[in-house]
């Protein structure tokens, strides 16, 4: 898999190593003539990737399942798919931008999970771009606690300096082998160094060798370097696969792509060399562990083509001509065209993703290639594969044999913090809107759709603006459906500032039966979340018992319906102390319409307040934003409730905010903190808004606003 902030050079990349590998006959082209990663017309149009892609190539008899991901903090849902199919993470990073720190954030996960990483440095062909100055930085940015595990394991070779005074990079240096792999024909070549790129071996490749040395199993060998002995280049670089594998070391390489009319772009060889020999492969990866559907734990599984059939949709889509497309890493068994599988879904109905448990029949399977799918016969363990016609298959379900159905735990998505409220263009649209939102949501599970009650707003809650972009533009182009955006209303409450009391008199005489209701009520301000409650407190019969349900009745419509500004009413007590009946016009419908009477003619004698929801919100920042933030959330009228420590040069924030000040803090955070904030939020309560906000609040609803 390639990670790399937006702009660092990783879908270039992949089409560089497909080229040098034979896979396409020139650079980013497949037969159709499309790209090979960036095949999407929306990719095409914002001129970035906005998705998972995978581009198998074949390097000395080994398949490479190249996964690119987004470098767009938007589409980290795409990161987390790929993390769950990858056996490794190629880190890339552009010498002329540095390090992100989301990238740094991505490389952390990472290292939780112990996955193996190596980093490549692109962009070296920019001006004022310098090789070792971006290796220290990485050494500085990935190293943690041991920054000799992060080392290079190629120097670049520099051509003469241009006007500008940069050297252009035409070549690399293996440390290892001492060997020098020339470029410039546009083919690979090898050569012994010269005298003068020979002192400059010496330090570098003594730094290399101390550093696999560390990593080595046989302890003895660090003593037998120390005293002199020529170390064979077979053991080091056989104790460098395994390192790499462990996922404790990380070679830093260099990368270009080809030039014009060449094959081989600037260490896309050495690239496919470090991935067929020192990353693992699937056998070697431990994979996630398994239930049965009810929950109940199961042996682990092993990368067994014979074993049983446990594979993950890490990815779905939608096809206009195939129709629904699933990708699938197949951890156990192996997935064939046409046979009956069991698909489980459990765990993402927060996300509105309802448990199932279901058997399908598997459509046929293929190996995506741009934007053809080529026939595969089988997938078997470890590989990844496109599979069609699943139509209940989500993103994150498990597919295994139907009589031994199996669930894998879902892999951490990140919570959708940004809500873009939508509705219909026209009739039309309103008619498919909703099977278009629900294939969208059943595709992306960073995407969560909300139907408010409050609010009657139909909302979507996603990542950022660009997910936001995206998925209307999804909507539109594959289902058909154009919506327009609107504000997003935030629920607010209505409660009484003090005690009032209220008389409802409903008196109708029209010929026939008439309408013949009075009731007199107190009410009561009670304390936040209390509801409303309602109180019996008439004597003598003034209210015959049979039209007591009907007086609560009226009275919590009319709550519902809010007696200022159009919110509910809540945190109020309601006594009916006196009131009226007549023996032939009175009515429950009548006594209804008497209490939302008295209830409203109450709200008349006393300020009503209104209530604003408040989230207790936690933001995660580098040390270096904590000042910042604090104060960008006092700003927004919220209370700092504490600081703690979390991992080295980390520090969360808590406080209480206001839930209207926290509709766009999900693209705010970002811009303060240069993306390495995250944040989560949980409703607390409802809080009395302050008078003049509330004034306004109240000046908008009178004006239809």
């Amino acid at each position: 898999m390639l990670v790399g902030h937006s702009g660092s050079g990783k879908t270039t990349l992949v089409e560089a190593l497909a080229l040098a590998s034979g896979a396409v006959n020139r650079a980013g082209r497949v037969e159709d003539g499309g790209c090979l990663s960036d095949y999407d017309e929306i990719e095409h149009r914002q001129q970035r990737s906005v998705q998972l892609s995978l581009v198998p190539v074949d390097w000395g008899g080994v398949r490479i399942n190249l996964l690119d991901t987004p470098g767009y903090a938007d589409f980290v849902g795409e990161l987390r798919a790929g993390l769950r199919a990858a056996d490794a993470a190629l880190f890339v990073v552009s010498a002329a931008d540095g390090v992100a720190g989301a990238t740094r954030m991505v490389w952390d996960e990472c290292a939780a999970v112990g996955m193996p990483r190596a980093l490549v440095v692109t962009h070296l062909e920019a001006s004022r771009s310098d090789f070792d100055e971006m290796t220290e930085l990485c050494r500085a940015s990935f190293g943690g606690e041991d920054p000799d595990a992060v080392v290079p394991l190629y120097l670049p070779l520099y051509g003469t300096p241009g006007a500008d005074g940069h050297a252009p990079v035409h070549g690399l240096i293996g440390l290892l082998t001492g060997r020098v792999f020339d470029y410039s024909s546009g083919e690979r070549t090898e050569r012994a160094p010269t005298g003068d790129e020979l002192p400059r071996i010496e330090a570098a490749r003594a730094r290399l060798i101390e550093a696999v040395i560390a990593e080595s199993e046989d302890e003895s060998l660090m003593d037998r370097y120390l005293g002199g002995e020529e170390i064979d280049v077979k053991t080091l670089i056989g104790d460098l696969e395994t390192a790499v594998a462990r996922g404790t070391f990380h070679p830093v390489l260099a990368a270009a792509p080809a030039a014009e009319g060449a094959r081989q772009g600037l260490g896309t060889v050495e690239l496919l060399e470090l991935i067929s020999g020192g990353f693992p492969t699937p056998a070697e990866r431990e994979a996630p562990a398994v239930t049965s559907p009810d929950g109940a734990p199961r042996p682990a599984l092993r990368c067994d083509p014979d074993g049983p059939l446990a594979a993950e949709v890490v990815k779905t889509s939608s096809d206009p001509y195939v129709g629904r497309i699933s990708l699938v890493r197949v951890f156990s068994g192996t997935l064939r065209p046409d046979e009956t599988v069991h698909v489980s879904g459990h765990g993402l109905e927060d996300r509105g993703h309802e448990d199932h448990d279901v058997d399908e029949r598997v459509g046929a399977l293929s190996t995506p290639f741009g934007k053809q799918q080529r026939p595969l016969p089988q997938a078997v363990a470890g590989d990844l594969a496109c599979v069609a016609k699943l139509t209940r298959a989500e993103t994150g379900d498990t597919l295994s044999g139907k009589d031994d159905p199996l669930l894998m735990e879902p892999w951490t998505m990140p919570d959708p913090l940004l809500p873009v409220a939508i509705r219909a263009h026209s009739k039309a649209d309103e008619d498919k809107l909703s099977q278009g939102l629900a294939r969208l949501v059943a595709e992306d599970p960073t995407m969560r759709l909300e139907h408010n009650q409050d609010t009657h707003q139909v909302v979507l809650w996603c990542l950022g603006e660009a997910h936001v972009d995206v998925a209307l533009e999804r909507l539109r182009a594959r289902y058909g459906v154009q919506v327009d955006t609107v504000a997003h209303k935030v629920p607010l409450r209505e409660t009484f500032g003090g005690p009032a009391a209220g008389r409802g008199r409903h008196v109708k005489q029209s010929g026939g039966h008439g309408q013949f209701a009075i009731c007199e009520i107190e009410v009561d301000p009670l304390p936040g979340g209390s509801g409303i409650e309602f109180v019996d407190k008439v004597v003598g019969g003034a209210v015959p018992r049979q039209f007591i349900p009907s007086v609560e009745k009226g009275v919590r419509a009319q709550a519902e319906r809010g007696v200022a500004a159009g919110h509910p009413l809540v945190d109020i007590r309601v006594t009916l102390l006196d009131g009226k009946a007549h023996s032939v016009d009175s009515s429950d419908a009548a006594f209804q319409t008497a209490g939302a009477l008295a209830l409203r003619e109450a709200a008349g004698e006393v300020r009503i307040e209104l209530l604003e929801p408040v989230s207790e919100v936690s933001v995660m920042v580098p040390d270096d934003f904590v000042g910042q933030v604090m104060s960008d959330l006092s700003g927004r009228r919220g209370r700092v409730v504490g600081t703690e420590q979390s991992g080295a040069g980390r520090t969360v924030v808590r406080a209480e905010v206001p839930e209207l000040e926290i509709d766009r803090y999900a693209v705010d955070l970002r811009s303060l903190s240069h993306g390495t904030g995250r944040f989560s939020r949980v409703h607390l309560r409802h809080e009395p808004m302050p008078p003049q906000l509330a004034d306004k609040w109240r000046e908008q609803a009178e004006n239809g606003a």
